[in-house]
């Protein structure tokens, strides 16, 4: 997503469908408004993930995706430019990172590679937990916060 709002003129919000409801409205709303192309990019949980809790807890699944920083609902909204505002708005609330590994472990996509390769696994979700806080440092930045 953040490719594209490098074009300067492309709309992009990167939305999870469980993590905040009224988000992903206001988003689709934006982009389906907005007079040049958008995307819309969802974190929509699906059986390939093997949620452990069951698909029937999807939209939790998506919620505590973004609750742990594993996945950060954002806008870019070219038109805020011609206002004067910046046009990144990061959405989501500072996450608790400490739920990240166990968010991974709720998904069988990871555990089952933690099961097989421990200490491979291991290596590759904390290189991920901090990938995650590299990015939301980054989206902060361009947010102004």
């Amino acid at each position: 997503g953040l490719i594209l709002s490098t074009y300067g003129y492309v709309y992009v919000a990167q939305v999870s469908i469980g993590g905040n409801p009224e988000h992903l409205i206001k988003c689709l709303k934006e982009a389906a408004a907005y007079d040049g192309p958008s995307i819309v990019i969802a974190y929509a949980p699906c059986i390939n993930h093997g949620i452990r809790k069951g698909m029937g807890k999807s939209q939790m699944e998506g919620k505590l995706a973004v609750e742990c920083g594993y996945w950060a609902n954002y806008r870019f909204n070219p038109q805020l430019k011609a206002e004067g505002k910046n046009p990144f708005t990061l959405d989501s609330k500072e996450p608790d990172f400490s739920k990240f590994q166990e968010f991974l472990q709720g998904e069988v996509r990871y555990s089952s590679l933690k099961r097989n390769f421990p200490e491979a696994a291991d290596a590759l979700f904390e290189k991920t937990q901090r990938d995650a806080e590299e990015r939301l440092a980054g989206y902060k930045k361009l947010a102004g916060k």
